[in-house]
C-alpha cells in the first residue's frame, strides 16, 4: 500500500508560483511512476506531467517550459514547480504513484491516489 499526501496549493495571482509537494508513505512496493493530475470544474481530469522509474519525465503542452516535475529519493517526495501561472491552471491538483510488486513495466497505470490540493489563479 503507498499513501500519498499532497500539499503546498493556495491561491497567487497570473504570473506567480507555486511548489507542490507529494509525500509518499514508504513501501516495499515499487514505485514504477509518479505523476500529477489536475481537474478543474467541469471538466475531465488530464495529465499535468510525470516521471518514471527511468528518470524520464513528460509534460502537458499546455505546460512545457512552466512546470518543473522532481523527486527527493531521500524524502520519498515529488515536486511539481509551477512557474508563470496562468488562471487556466486553476485545479485541483492530484498526485499519483504507479507501485506494486516487481513486474514486466510496460507504462505508467496509476493505482494509489492522493487527496488533491487546489491551486487558484487570479488574473
Amino acid at each position: 500500500q503507498v499513501q500519498l499526501v499532497e500539499s503546498g496549493g493556495g491561491s497567487v495571482q497570473a504570473g506567480g508560483s507555486l511548489r507542490l509537494s507529494c509525500a509518499a508513505s514508504r513501501s516495499t512496493y515499487i514505485t514504477y511512476c509518479m505523476g500529477w493530475f489536475r481537474q478543474a470544474p467541469g471538466k475531465e481530469r488530464e495529465g499535468v506531467g510525470s516521471i518514471d522509474i527511468t528518470g524520464n519525465t513528460r509534460y502537458a503542452d499546455s505546460v512545457k517550459g512552466r512546470f518543473t516535475i522532481s523527486q527527493d529519493n531521500a524524502e520519498n517526495t515529488l515536486y511539481l514547480q509551477m512557474n508563470n501561472l496562468k488562471p487556466e491552471d486553476t485545479a485541483m491538483y492530484y498526485c499519483a504513484a504507479d507501485a506494486s510488486r516487481l513486474r514486466v513495466w510496460s507504462g505508467c497505470e496509476y493505482n494509489y491516489w492522493g487527496q488533491g490540493t487546489q491551486v487558484t489563479v487570479s488574473s
